[in-house]
């Protein structure tokens, strides 16, 4: 785990802004087309964190911003040469744009201030998307990355950030994957290696330092 120190210095809330992924209705809610990943991203405890991580954000002017991934009915415009894109066409619960799937789920709350980035391309909610040109409009030199799934866009966003020029910290337990003992192994001999891992307690402890009514200047 990195020091207070280090971690401190990199989660200074003028240059960090938090990253959900894929905290939708449609994929970690209770009618989820993956019913495996919302139970591991419930019973884990990940998505209470990434709750906890959203409103520490808000309490400390910690820009937040919600990558949604969705479709349109007819599917035109996404991608098919995947097996994974595939399989998703088959699935009871479809990840359409403008219904109840696509929502941020509870308990993550979502406030004005906060941008809700949706995607209908890809695997990445940075590659391809409007948040590499909001993260450098907003200054931000440290993205902390939470959410869904560690087995593929977790990582493709850690990987697209640190590509792009970011530091990047992961919260452990507020992300989920399955199977469940995938997502720790992924973190440790993968993700360790470019991004700061730290716990949802460590970060939010950095963000408590500041007074979120007063940007620090």
């Amino acid at each position: 785990m990195p020091s207070s120190v280090h971690l401190g210095d990199l989660l200074d809330p003028r240059h960090t802004v938090l990253l959900t992924v894929e905290c939708q209705r449609g994929v970690v809610g209770p009618d989820a087309a993956l019913p495996e990943l919302a139970h591991a991203a419930r019973s884990s405890g990940a998505l209470a964190n990434v709750a906890r991580l959203v409103a520490g954000a808000h309490a400390s002017a910690v820009q937040v911003i919600h990558a949604v991934a969705e479709r349109r009915p007819d599917g035109r415009g996404g991608n098919r040469n995947a097996r994974l894109f595939r399989a998703a066409e088959r699935l009871p619960v479809q990840q359409l744009s403008g219904t109840a799937a696509v929502r941020i789920a509870p308990p993550i709350e979502v406030t004005e201030d906060d941008f809700v980035v949706r995607r209908l391309h890809g695997l990445s909610p940075i590659q391809g998307t409007d948040v590499d040109a909001l993260l450098r409009n907003l200054g931000c030199r440290t993205l902390v990355v939470a959410g869904v799934s560690a087995n593929v866009a977790i990582p493709n966003a850690v990987f697209d950030a640190v590509n792009r020029g970011y530091t990047t910290v992961v919260p452990s337990d507020a992300v989920a994957g399955v199977p469940s003992e995938y997502t720790p192994a992924m973190i440790r001999h993968t993700l360790a290696l470019v991004a700061t891992v730290a716990t949802t307690d460590e970060v939010l402890a950095c963000f408590a330092r500041w007074d979120g009514r007063v940007r620090p200047e």
